[in-house]
């Protein structure tokens, strides 16, 4: 079903609970303008408040899952004007990580620059063996530091820093292999692996995979002794609610469990 009408992106649910997010500006090789940022943004915010939805899936129409920002609305700005630009941005990146559903990039073309912060982030990525990936403002005179964050959080510092600095662009088996995404696969496959990898999370209760979404982003830069501080505490709180105690249960029973959410 397709929901409310936005310019540069679509928005679907299935009943199953999965969200579809496509950015839909395919003669601009969905390059992320400051409409389309908060168009996305407000979509997810949206998805990630209904209780019906359990996994959102980001894609891209056309030849590129996104080229990055639009380089159309960064000549000649004042340095207010490209700030509003980066906290959007940013605004947008922390957003996926925020709300309760795992989200899904479907990479079936090249993703650069923003748009490789884009596949970065999402919590999950599944990648066509035809995608690329790159990171390439070095080239022209604005270095990727925003996507920098997203990239050395996924794949490393060494890594990180060769696709930076040489703007030189990978294919999808080696960002399967650094971590960039789970997997590369035959684009003609890349539709139904996405969906099943979607119906495979979406089949766990709703509350507990948004307790241990934001419990994984809290304890990924803490230091060792912090983070288990901090893990045990919230294990111990999950334990408690409802459905920990129904899929323990269940399990025990042998038999497949029943969800509340």
């Amino acid at each position: 079903m397709q929901i409310a009408p936005y310019r540069f992106i679509t928005v679907e649910r299935g009943g199953d609970g999965i969200v579809t997010l496509t950015m839909n500006r395919p003669e601009r090789r969905n390059a992320l303008s400051l409409e389309l940022m908060l168009e996305l943004t407000e979509a997810l915010r949206a998805a990630g408040a209904s209780r019906e939805n359990r996994v959102v899936i980001l894609r891209g129409e056309g030849p590129a899952f996104s080229a990055g920002h639009d380089l159309r609305e960064m000549l000649g700005r004042d340095v207010e004007a490209y700030r509003e630009i980066f906290d959007t941005c940013v605004d947008l990146m922390e957003t996926i990580q925020r709300i309760p559903q795992p989200v899904i990039a479907e990479v079936a073309a090249v993703a650069t620059a923003a748009g490789c912060q884009l596949v970065a982030t999402c919590d999950l990525a599944v990648a066509s063996s035809e995608a690329t990936f790159a990171t390439p403002g070095v080239r022209i005179g604005l270095f990727c530091t925003t996507p920098m964050v997203a990239l050395t959080r996924a794949i490393g510092r060494k890594r990180a820093m060769e696709m930076l600095l040489t703007g030189q662009a990978i294919d999808a088996a080696t960002a399967a292999q650094w971590g960039l995404v789970n997997r590369a696969v035959p684009p003609e496959r890349l539709r139904a692996e996405t969906l099943a990898l979607a119906d495979r999370i979406s089949r766990a209760a709703r509350t507990v995979v948004g307790i241990g979404k934001a419990a994984f982003y809290t304890q990924i830069d803490l230091e060792q002794p912090k983070a288990y501080a901090y893990a045990k505490e919230i294990m111990s709180m999950n334990a408690m609610v409802e459905d920990a105690q129904e899929g323990m249960g269940a399990f025990l029973d042998k038999r497949e469990p029943s969800w509340k959410a």
